[in-house]
């Protein structure tokens, strides 16, 4: 369903606390529109809208639907609240998902689109400051908040949007890109596509779409460069980062590749990058304990984004002098059964790794996986490893651990596992 913006006046969101559909929100305010929402619990997003002044409705006051000219709904509440969802189709007034509200608002700008199965967030960050830093001004949507301008939303006054661009659900096919970046393609969100060919073939589509695109042929050159000339000068590639791992330094590439596609000089867009200090939990560090305990959080939740994490952070703490304990939790049941084998793989550089309950998301729950039996295949690696049927067990058990000095400590996945170190450790700044 196509509409005009310019022609709604009010809009409610479904799921407004979403970290996507929560920066559609604030972009949808800036352009003048009455905005509200309903969420199911509180939380970072959730502030941040009560911050721009965006009414966010808890579910449990949740009574009747507001009326609106248009309602925004995320993915995960054709799950979490169909029946709001269902209620809206029922008024006659448009009724869109996240991506086809936002392919909608896109319409106004040249859209540069950042997709892939890995590294979307960091690189749409990273060319988002390239950009600013170089005067274009850009409109920017990101799945996370980005540390330069505290926020998953600029609104940016230039003709640029930066965005973003998912490919569950094929919702990437709501842009019509200016410019797409294309950061890598593995097989992902296998409850909808059937295999990795039916992810390319999606990808095909998105970059028929794309009037230019920038794939690894174009931004590995950078790190080839970088790589002959042994790191230095800098001047040659990707500059030294802030970030660490690897695959930093690959979307850093991909974001100097796309700074290349607009003209933008490769000596600014190097000096951003160097400034580049990450965005909210991506390897994020959140400090230490008094103890000296080291804190992170981190987003990765497939096992390529879990080794490439792990060996970040081995990087920064080797093996031998640091010690590196893991909580993960699972997100979703059906990419926990599809890459079981590989997750139980995935944590060859941790010296302990708890898994917690299964974060079923947007699917109903499969008793074919578990996190204690994930934990017990991971053990036959020669892991330390347990499960928990409960995040009150596994706070438990991590208390237990007696960590000490020097210990690092990573929450890692899409949900909730953070939670756990907010309430067993006392970090400090």
């Amino acid at each position: 369903m196509e509409i005009d913006i310019k022609n709604i006046k009010k809009s409610f969101f479904i799921g407004i606390g979403g970290i996507g559909i929560s920066a559609l929100a604030k972009m949808m305010q800036t352009k003048g529109l009455e905005v509200s929402g309903v969420n199911d619990e509180e939380g970072k997003t959730v502030d941040s809208l009560r911050e721009e002044g965006i009414k966010v409705i808890l579910l449990d006051d949740f009574k009747n639907l507001p009326e609106a000219d248009l309602y925004v709904y995320s993915d995960a509440w054709l799950y979490r609240g169909p029946e709001i969802i269902a209620e809206a189709k029922k008024t006659g007034k448009p009724v869109l998902s996240y991506f086809e509200a936002l392919g909608e608002v896109a319409k106004e700008y040249k859209v540069i689109a950042v997709a892939g199965t890995h590294g979307k967030t960091t690189t749409t960050a990273m060319l988002a400051e390239i950009m600013i830093d170089a005067g274009l001004d850009p409109a920017v949507v990101v799945g996370s908040f980005v540390k330069k301008f505290g926020s998953n939303f600029r609104a940016g006054k230039g003709e640029y949007l930066v965005v973003e661009a998912d490919e569950y659900n094929r919702h990437f096919l709501n842009f019509h890109p200016y410019l797409s970046v294309i950061t890598n393609i593995e097989a992902d969100h296998l409850d909808y596509y059937k295999d990795l060919a039916d992810v390319q073939n999606a990808f095909d589509t998105f970059i028929s779409q794309s009037a230019q695109v920038i794939t690894e042929k174009e931004y590995k050159k950078y790190l080839e460069k970088a790589t002959a000339s042994g790191g230095a000068p800098q001047h040659a590639g990707v500059p030294k980062l802030l970030v660490p791992g690897e695959h930093n330094r690959m979307n850093a590439a991909a974001a100097l590749a796309a700074a290349a596609a607009l003209g933008i000089p490769l000596e600014s867009a190097q000096k951003s990058l160097a400034g580049f200090s990450g965005t909210w939990r991506r390897l994020e560090k959140l400090g230490a304990t008094t103890e000296g305990v080291i804190i992170y959080d981190d987003y990765a939740h497939h096992p390529t984004e879990i080794r490439a994490s792990l060996a970040a952070l081995r990087e920064l703490y080797p093996p031998g002098q640091n010690r590196l304990f893991v909580l993960f939790q699972p997100h979703l049941y059906s990419r926990t059964k599809a890459f079981f084998d590989e997750f139980s793989k995935s944590f060859s550089g941790a010296d302990w790794l708890g898994i917690l309950p299964v974060y079923f998301a947007r699917e109903a729950p499969d008793e074919s996986v578990s996190s204690r039996k994930l934990a017990e295949l991971a053990a036959r690696t020669g892991l330390t490893a347990e499960g928990f049927d409960s995040f009150d067990e596994a706070e438990g058990a991590v208390k237990a651990l007696n960590l000490k000095d020097g210990d690092i400590f990573v929450t890692m996945g899409a949900g909730e596992a953070y939670k756990v170190a907010q309430k067993v450790f006392k970090i400090v700044q």
